[in-house]
């Protein structure tokens, strides 16, 4: 998961890059990257970390011109901590070409050996971004075959990059010279927004709160399939490329990925986690009797809206009963120390008061590994719960996500091959409730009646590209980062460093 932003203006572009980056510094936190062009040449700065410890004042006076492009990024694949592989990169031929990419190429393996056998072009990073930068360097090449670039040969060579990848990809590429691209995949698994600016700025981002937070007017979302070239000028050039488009949205964008403030594919996120408080609020009570229930408790932070929703539609307080501490950092290895693994309870605290003598029903966004809700059901027990009840606005995720999200493998998921009950006495609470997954899908797709369905994979094991074996799983699960050892895993479905 990464969040990407594309400029073109008639004024610099690198403060407003920065900005737009920091409010999509949610969707990674790894490394981050801008790239401008000024009198068609590029200038790029790229690191590990987060945006404000990247950029550097320095940093920013060596990124001129009026446009330009950045990530943040969280890897789901390749390495973890190489530099070399922080976004965007960079080829010179044709044209010279800067690209970012959201998502997850579920054939990039096969990719770089017709790249290297018939296209004669070398890969130099595990990164399944520097292969679709250069499938795509490829097409244009045999598209323009040394002619000026016009929009029609774009949106030509886009339409063969479809045909030749599949995975997950929202991508923004900078064309030396040219302007400025921005396309999704056939499926619209990844989200990708367009929007513009008083004073003419294009900006193009992965979620709608990057245009609104930079004072800029929200104007449409990129349909699934569909190339936009940008010009220089600043003039809009659009186009279907995809053969099939299918609108499919990752739901997981929704229920947890996703800013709260964000509108993707028509859909209000904090609308859709309303929604999912209130078809699970139908399934509290016919585990738990409301009466049984002294507080409603949210696990911080997406599952809020969820939480609120649901207590009250239950007639029960809402209270905060955990405080988080945004700024927990990494660890440290000392010569002569043994690696000290990250507790939840360095990220949380708990307030006493909202627990002593009472049962409590906690509510999470999901629950993925089962390390840390069993580690808060224990802090609700040593702060003097009576009953700690259990729901997540989300169903059990049972099956490995492999579109771009950091997900673990099957054997990690706490869900995978085991029923709700075992679940529950693994993590510990009295009782435990999910969302099942039709009442999900209904619950944020009744926002859009437009959308037929969903990418919603990890929940129901359905792979919306249609080309996922068991084979490709084993294969994308063993290319999964590992976090470096000692290091802080920033990403937020980061769990506790200690296994089950």
């Amino acid at each position: 998961m990464c969040g990407i932003v594309g400029v073109v203006s008639s004024a610099p572009v690198n403060q407003l890059i920065y900005d737009a980056l920091l409010l999509l510094q949610h969707r990674g936190q790894d490394a981050a990257g801008i790239v401008t062009q000024q009198e068609r040449k590029f200038f790029m700065h790229k690191a590990k970390g987060m945006v404000r410890d990247v950029f550097r004042t320095r940093n920013m006076r060596s990124l001129p011109g009026n446009c330009g492009l950045g990530q943040v990024r969280y890897p789901t694949a390749g390495n973890a901590y190489s530099d070399e592989e922080a976004q965007p990169f960079y080829v010179n031929a044709p044209f010279g070409i800067v690209l970012v990419h959201n998502g997850n190429l579920t054939n990039a393996q096969a990719l770089k050996a017709e790249l290297f056998s018939a296209d004669h072009r070398h890969i130099n990073t595990e990164s399944d971004s520097e292969v679709l930068l250069n499938v795509l360097a490829h097409e244009l090449e045999k598209t323009t075959r040394g002619l000026p670039l016009q929009p029609h040969d774009v949106f030509e060579a886009v339409r063969k990059v479809h045909r030749r990848i599949k995975g997950s990809y929202a991508v923004i590429a900078l064309i030396a010279g040219h302007g400025v691209l921005a396309f999704r995949d056939p499926f619209g698994i990844r989200p990708l927004c367009l929007g513009r600016g008083d004073d003419g700025t294009v900006v193009v981002a992965s979620e709608s709160v990057a245009l609104e937070g930079t004072s800029h007017k929200f104007e449409r979302d990129i349909a699934p399939g569909e190339a936009v070239f940008i010009d220089l000028q600043g003039v809009v050039h659009a186009q279907q490329c995809a053969d099939h488009p299918v609108l499919n949205p990752c739901i997981f964008e929704y229920v947890y990925l996703a800013r709260p403030d964000s509108v993707m594919d028509g859909i209000s996120v904090y609308q859709a986690r309303l929604n999912l408080g209130e078809t699970l609020a139908k399934r509290v009570i016919s585990t738990v009797p409301p009466n049984e229930i002294d507080v409603v408790i949210p696990i911080p932070e997406s599952s809020r809206p969820s939480a609120a929703q649901l207590a009250q539609l239950l007639g029960l307080p809402y209270r905060e009963g955990f405080v988080k501490n945004r700024y927990v950092g990494r660890t440290f290895i000392m010569p002569g120390q043994s690696v000290r693994k990250k507790s939840v309870r360095q990220k949380l605290n708990v307030i006493p008061s909202e627990f002593k003598g009472r049962n409590v029903l906690l509510v999470d966004d999901s629950i993925v590994r089962g390390t840390t809700s069993r580690e808060i059901v224990q802090m609700a027990r040593d702060a003097g719960a009576r009953k700690v009840y259990m729901a997540s606005a989300a169903p059990p995720v049972r099956y490995p996500n492999v579109y771009g999200i950091d997900m673990p493998t099957s054997d990690e998921l706490v869900a995978h091959n085991r029923t709700v009950e075992q679940i529950r006495q693994l993590i510990g609470c009295d009782a435990l409730i999910y969302q099942d997954v039709d009442g999900m899908k209904k619950a944020i797709g009744s926002l859009n009646p437009g959308i037929k369905g969903f990418d919603a994979s990890c929940f129901d094991g359905v792979y919306v590209t249609g080309d996922i074996t068991a084979a490709d799983i084993t294969r994308l699960n063993s290319n999964r980062v590992v976090a470096e050892e000692g290091g802080e895993d920033n990403s937020r479905l980061a769990l506790p460093n200690h296994e089950e």
